[in-house]
């Protein structure tokens, strides 16, 4: 896709998957056929079937290319060692949530269900959906200073949120209660390092502190004790 006036990819594959970027990217996909998507990029019909196969060969390679170029970003904004990490957190969640990106989400969705079902030429996305994320993100929780295992299971669940947290955006259209509910998640349950300033205590530690286990196995505040 080009981007800032970027020289176009001389491969006519690449060409065309930027094109139906850039293209999915302005109109969304809708009901649109192959034939008709053809048209709107000013090639053939012929053309997408040769290098995708199909119009879900197609959609499949797009959400794979923008997933990548996701993962590329969030390292970038990850990376900032100046930054505390909730806010480089705060940064992502924000560019992932952004009105521009929404037809690009909602292709994802439609894809990912494709893909689940069994449909042709939607495999390769199955196959990469979710590992191809916990490698930079496990890095990311590692500088921070979690556990090989702790840092695993804390990047799948991230990814679980914002995932759930989008698809809860494109039906409800409610950006603030999604951007509320993050926030929640961020401060109450990412690892956080810095200023104590900067610092949130877990909720589940909290309950830790303020329960006891009694011997018949309830508990009981530590208000009421």
């Amino acid at each position: 896709m080009r981007n800032g006036g970027a020289q176009a990819p001389a491969n006519p594959r690449e060409r065309l998957l930027a094109a139906t970027i850039d293209y999915v990217t302005r109109h969304g996909i809708g009901e649109l056929t192959l034939r008709q998507l053809a048209k709107a990029l000013g090639t053939s019909h012929r053309m997408l079937v040769y290098h995708f196969g199909s119009k879900e060969g197609l959609l499949t390679e797009v959400v794979r290319r923008s997933e990548a170029e996701q993962r590329a970003l969030t390292t970038q904004l990850m990376a900032d060692a100046s930054t505390p990490p909730i806010e480089q957190a705060r940064r992502v969640w924000s560019q992932l949530a952004d009105k521009q990106m929404l037809p690009r989400e909602r292709l994802f969705f439609e894809v990912y269900g494709q893909a689940l079902q069994g449909r042709p030429h939607t495999r390769a996305l199955l196959d990469e959906i979710v590992d191809a994320w916990l490698e930079p993100l496990v890095a990311v929780n590692q500088r921070i200073g979690m556990s090989g295992k702790d840092a695993r299971a804390a990047a799948r669940l991230g990814l679980a949120v914002t995932r759930g947290l989008l698809l809860d955006l494109l039906a409800t259209g409610d950006r603030e209660g999604a951007d509320a509910a993050m926030e929640h998640f961020l401060t109450n349950y990412m690892p956080l390092t810095g200023t104590k300033k900067e610092r949130r205590r877990s909720p589940l530690r909290s309950i830790g502190r303020g329960k006891r286990q009694l011997k018949d196995g309830t508990t009981r505040s530590a208000r009421d004790r």
